[in-house]
């Protein structure tokens, strides 16, 4: 531990120390200065330097480069000397973006992409009567167009009617909405939480596109809508938190975002705290702090046995883990970090370690039939990110290491 004595001794005194003494005095103060620049190199380089923590190996310099070796071949000076004869070969007619196309496949999904056909009548037919030609074959092209994004009203017309016989009026009943007393439409419900969400595309600008295509609505109904509609969903976000908690893996993060008034023109400072499931579930809690009860109240206290909770160096996890007498594996990005800060202290044995511990942290995923799991997975791509992101995690006592992206879930 570096020494935290700032008093210098003067040459009377350092004159009046046995040589272990100084040689000790010496090596503490040398201590005590590599941890000071350690430290000032960190504050360098928060406010100045390079904070990725990328590593890209030096070139060994007994390599040499083409440009070196093409430089040293000698020149003949005489005439060239006999070369062979190259094959004869045919080079493809180069392609250009609007070509016919209708002999190889075309650039989109004819199952998913509407498709408007537009007929392009032949010059040389113009005036002649259909019995003056005969169409052999066509040539098709394709090109890509856009219309404006459009929005329509449905209007329900419902006839009132009086039976004549009993004198009593009738009238069939408003369909009902996903949102009762609604004026908005599923689709549109949908639409809307698709350009914010899936899109990023913010209310305020879905409102002004509105507005120029000829709506009058408010703005708040827009975010009141999305409030309802994230309750609509809640069922689906219980139900994806529970087949988390029943995985063999589950990784957990917390990040900022600010939610909240906290006074004139400032927001709170909350936190998300992501988990990521074996199956691809992804859920999102919120709460206000990085208090340690907060990692319990996301799991909750049954878990399956033998379970897995891969996170960052946060003692909050940790401290979970350890109550639930489960396995807190440590992601490689931030062991990898740690390698990093120790350059300026020690260059030499982080140099070393870092080459070491991106080749672990880029290890090929295992077969999904050889990582374990205690439930049935479905068929096809479902779980494969899950797969690689368990075969890369690193456990007390196993040689699985992590993804260079960290534990953390990935942000949609």
């Amino acid at each position: 531990m570096p020494t935290t004595s700032t008093r210098v001794p003067d040459a009377a005194q350092v004159a009046a120390l046995e040589p272990g003494q100084v040689a000790r005095l010496l090596q503490g103060q040398a201590t005590q200065i590599d941890e000071l620049k350690r430290q000032v190199e960190w504050f360098k380089r928060q406010l100045f330097g390079r904070k990725s923590e990328r590593f890209a190996p030096e070139p060994d310099p007994q390599q040499m480069h083409l440009g070196q070796v093409v430089g040293e071949l000698p020149v003949p000076d005489g005439p060239a000397a006999g070369g062979s004869k190259v094959a004869a070969h045919t080079r493809r007619k180069a392609r250009s973006d609007f070509a016919e196309d209708s002999a190889g496949a075309p650039f989109f999904d004819e199952t998913k992409v509407p498709v408007e056909t537009i007929q392009v009548p032949s010059a040389e037919a113009q005036g002649l009567a259909p019995e003056q030609y005969e169409v052999i074959g066509e040539k098709v092209s394709h090109r890509l167009a856009q219309r404006p994004g459009s929005f329509v009203v449905l209007k329900y017309v419902r006839p009132v009617i009086k039976r004549r016989d009993t004198q009593t009026l009738h009238c069939a009943p408003a369909p009902v909405g996903v949102i009762e007393g609604s004026r908005a439409d599923v689709s549109f419900i949908v639409g809307v939480l698709l350009d914010k969400f899936r899109w990023h595309l913010p209310l305020y600008r879905q409102h002004q596109r509105l507005i120029d295509a000829g709506f009058n609505l408010s703005r708040p109904w827009l975010t009141q809508l999305v409030q309802q509609a994230a309750m609509l969903l809640k069922p689906i976000y219980e139900a994806q938190l529970a087949s988390i908690r029943t995985g063999r893996v589950i990784t957990m993060d917390e990040t900022p975002i600010k939610a909240g008034q906290a006074g004139a023109g400032k927001m709170k400072a909350t936190y998300f705290w992501p988990i990521y499931g074996e199956l691809d579930e992804v859920c999102f809690p919120h709460f206000e702090s990085r208090r340690h009860e907060h990692v319990e109240q996301a799991l909750g206290l049954q878990l399956t046995p033998g379970t897995v909770l891969l996170s960052d160096g946060y003692e909050a996890y940790a401290a979970y883990a350890k109550k639930m007498g489960i396995t807190n594996a440590q992601c490689w990005a931030h062991s990898r970090r740690a390698f990093f800060e120790a350059l300026a202290a020690e260059p030499q044995e982080a140099a070393e370690a870092r080459p070491w511990a991106r080749s672990a942290s880029s290890t090929k995923s295992r077969r999904r039939s050889a990582w374990p799991s205690s439930r049935e997975r479905p068929s096809g791509n479902i779980g494969s990110r899950t797969a690689n992101r368990w075969s890369r995690s690193s456990s007390p006592g196993s040689t699985r290491s992590s993804s260079d992206r960290g534990c953390c879930p990935p942000t949609r």
